[in-house]
């Protein structure tokens, strides 16, 4: 087993999400940004494995990269409803999720992840979409996390999902890249 530092950088290998104070305009625009081209960036990360290697996790005791690219699609299809339940509501409380138990379903565990690389691009075209659309009011509205008990704002979330995205695309590239793929 590696050291505890090494265990920490497989497991955030862009570091955690840190966002505090106030979120520019320009640092939103960047973060839409990274929302736009995520589904390219997973696509590039994930071409020409093999379904052992899709099956390989990123990490010991992690997800495997089909895992990853499964529930990046989950996460995301929600982060995409609970942004739209707080434009259309006010302070919604949202429904979690138990991400670590959906990723053990059998849709995570083996099935093949092109259906899911296609949702994450349709997905993600339509966010892209709409984080346009919005304004600087509509970024300030809020939901309920019940779980977290926490209020985040519409861009707080925003960039916590950019993060997100390049968080698991940098699991998949370090593990290609420690594995010789």
């Amino acid at each position: 087993m590696g050291s505890a530092e090494n265990r920490e950088e497989l497991r955030y290998p862009i570091g955690t999400y840190e966002q505090e104070g106030p979120i520019s305009a320009e640092q939103r625009d960047a973060w839409i940004e990274d929302i736009r081209l995520l589904p390219g960036q997973l696509a590039e990360a994930v071409a020409g494995l093999s379904e052992e290697q899709l099956d390989t996790p990123y990490r010991e005791g992690g997800w495997t990269v089909r895992q990853v690219v499964h529930h990046l699609a989950d996460s995301h299809m929600n982060s995409l409803i609970r942004m739209k339940l707080g434009l259309t509501e006010d302070n919604p409380t949202i429904k979690p999720y138990e991400e670590a138990d959906w990723a053990e379903l059998a849709d995570s565990k083996s099935y093949p992840v092109a259906p899911s690389l296609a949702l994450i691009e349709a997905l993600h075209d339509r966010w892209t979409t709409l984080l346009k659309s919005m304004e600087d009011a509509d970024f300030a509205r809020t939901f309920y996390h019940p779980g977290s008990r926490q209020t985040p704002r519409l861009d707080w979330n925003l960039g916590f999902y950019a993060w997100h995205g390049k968080h698991h695309v940098a699991h998949i590239v370090a593990l290609r890249k420690r594995m010789g793929w």
